[in-house]
């Protein structure tokens, strides 16, 4: 079987690696020089339920390339607030003239956007792995498991997770938390509010989508074991408990799954190749600032790579995103670890909750907060 021969190979055909493919495009890069793996049909990945948070920037991001999803629930405020505390914190949109601060979308709805925004000639080799990969001089050499090979100039791996199948990190980090995520309802849910409540055992998130929310409920592996054997009332009930009465009483639940978290960051990098969202940080989902982040990644380098396809190209990717990647990584892993690392109900705890009544009424600490939030750190 001949050997393809492209400029960039971006292993990884998830939002993010759609992204780049579709925003290198957009850049003037020749859709035919570029070659997109994925282990996944485009197909299967559509029809993923799970909700993701995008924020105002990753909108602009998805929208100057065609890629913004038609089913997409505005977010206009955000309540950050601590159980047992009188502190908590607003942001709202209106403050700083936006139509919203971020939105709630089906992961699936995303790939589908990207992929059609991805030109029909990028070379997409799904479903396949990257069995081998081996880097020359000059290039990079890649085994599929599908048995075809194919060179690049540089790759781009774009896919990864937590304790992924990856070289040691710089930092990595297990929380010994898992997150709880279902759709629930309730009997009052103000339009475009979304929730970050801080509990003793972890951030509860709800985000509001369709008639009710998106939860993700982070908290301690046993927690999470009995909450997932009480029949729906009981669920409800210990939800209630956790979170109070801020969109009345809770009625009803979704399916319920869960899975663990932990931070994987600091981004393994070669002469030829880069690691770019999940593949270079997998962060704790408070916050909700992981695809965000993948997002800005992949605009950076599409920028770069549009004016010069060289490892050189690489290294000035790596210094320009050192200061976005490192603020939202630290104050990511702070928030996980007061909660995963420390007693319930400990000083620390208390302290956050109330340092989030300072923010509110400190205008430059939640322009800073929003800021971050919706664009990263610029």
């Amino acid at each position: 079987m001949p050997e393809a021969r492209f400029d960039i190979a971006i292993a990884g055909g998830g939002p993010v690696g759609l992204a780049l493919a579709a925003m290198l495009a957009a850049r003037g890069v020749p859709a035919s020089r570029i070659a997109l793996i994925d282990a996944r049909p485009v197909e299967l990945a559509a029809q993923d339920p799970r909700a993701i948070a995008l924020s105002y920037g990753s909108r602009q991001l998805l929208t100057a390339v065609n890629a913004w999803p038609a089913n997409a629930t505005p977010i206009t405020q955000i309540h950050v607030s601590r159980r047992g505390s009188f502190g908590r914190t607003l942001i709202d949109s209106e403050d700083y003239r936006l139509s919203a601060l971020g939105y709630v979308c089906r992961y699936g709805d995303v790939v589908q956007a990207l992929a059609h925004a991805v030109p029909v000639s990028v070379a997409q080799y799904r479903p396949a792995r990257v069995d081998d990969r081996r880097e020359y001089d000059d290039r990079v050499a890649l085994q599929l498991s599908t048995g075809e090979s194919l060179t690049a100039s540089l790759v781009v791996q774009a896919e990864g997770g937590v304790f992924s199948d990856q070289p040691a990190r710089a930092l990595q980090r297990d929380y010994s938390q898992v997150a709880l995520i279902a759709t629930v309802q309730s009997t009052h849910a103000p339009p475009g509010r979304a929730f970050e409540r801080f509990t003793d055992e972890g951030p509860l998130a709800l985000l509001p989508q369709d008639e009710g929310y998106s939860m993700v409920w982070c908290m301690r592996p046993e927690r999470a074991t009995s909450l997932l054997a009480l029949n729906d009332a009981g669920f409800l009930n210990a939800l209630q408990q956790a979170f109070g009465q801020r969109v009345g009483q809770f009625t009803g639940v979704g399916k319920r799954d869960d899975y663990p978290l932990g931070l994987n960051a600091g981004p393994v990098a070669t002469v030829r190749t880069i690691a770019i969202g999940n593949a270079a940080q997998t962060l704790h989902p408070v916050a909700g600032q992981g695809l965000n982040l993948g997002l800005r990644d992949a605009a950076v380098l599409a920028s770069l790579l549009a004016r010069a396809c060289s490892p050189d190209t690489l290294t000035r990717f790596e210094s320009q995103r050192r200061g976005d990647r490192g603020t939202t990584i630290r104050i990511t892993d702070l928030m996980a670890r007061v909660f995963a690392g420390t007693s319930d109900g400990s000083l620390l705890q208390s302290v956050l909750g109330l340092s989030l009544g300072a923010i509110d009424v400190a205008p430059t600490a939640k322009r800073w907060l929003a800021d971050r939030m919706m664009f990263g750190s610029r």
